[in-house]
């Protein structure tokens, strides 16, 4: 699956966070950057790691004027207890049927001890104010993730 074209509009999306609000990307159009990353599990190792880089670098991405969201196919029920026990600070989203996902080209074949699948492919899209997509970054480091992105906003000058 193709990953939308940077300098498009960005794929537009309505998903319940963590506490069944629903959260559509319109509603930062002209106010804040995005952050959009989808990530495979909560709870799971390489995804709390990359959640609490962003938790501890909450102020970065606020002098940055971006919010992140994050996204994975987890009911809203494991979201909340992802975000309790870690204290998250920003909100999650469930993609359950992985249609969000899938628009954003990040459900795909992954491998894992021998074996083959369809999951989510650990990605993240920076979404100007003006909604358009400005960059993909397919090559996540879990442990980097929360500098590597605030890298790459600097870059861009949003």
């Amino acid at each position: 699956m193709a990953f939308p074209k940077i300098g498009n509009m960005a794929p537009a999306f309505t998903l319940p966070n963590q506490d069944g609000d629903k959260v559509s990307l319109k509603d930062y159009r002209g106010k804040k950057n995005v952050v959009l990353y989808f990530y495979p599990k909560a709870m799971t190792p390489g995804c709390t790691v990359q959640a609490c880089g962003i938790r501890d670098s909450k102020k970065a991405y606020a002098k940055a004027d971006a919010v992140v969201l994050g996204v994975s196919p987890d009911p809203r029920g494991k979201l909340i207890k992802f975000m309790d026990k870690q204290e998250l600070n920003f909100d999650l989203l469930s993609d359950e049927g992985h249609k969000v996902t899938e628009k954003y080209g990040a459900w795909g074949l992954k491998k894992f001890m021998g074996r083959e699948f369809m999951g989510v492919l650990r990605t993240t899209f920076i979404i100007g104010k003006d909604g358009r997509l400005k960059h993909v970054m397919d090559k996540v480091k879990t442990k980097s993730h929360h500098d590597d992105v605030l890298a790459v906003i600097q870059q861009l000058g949003l």
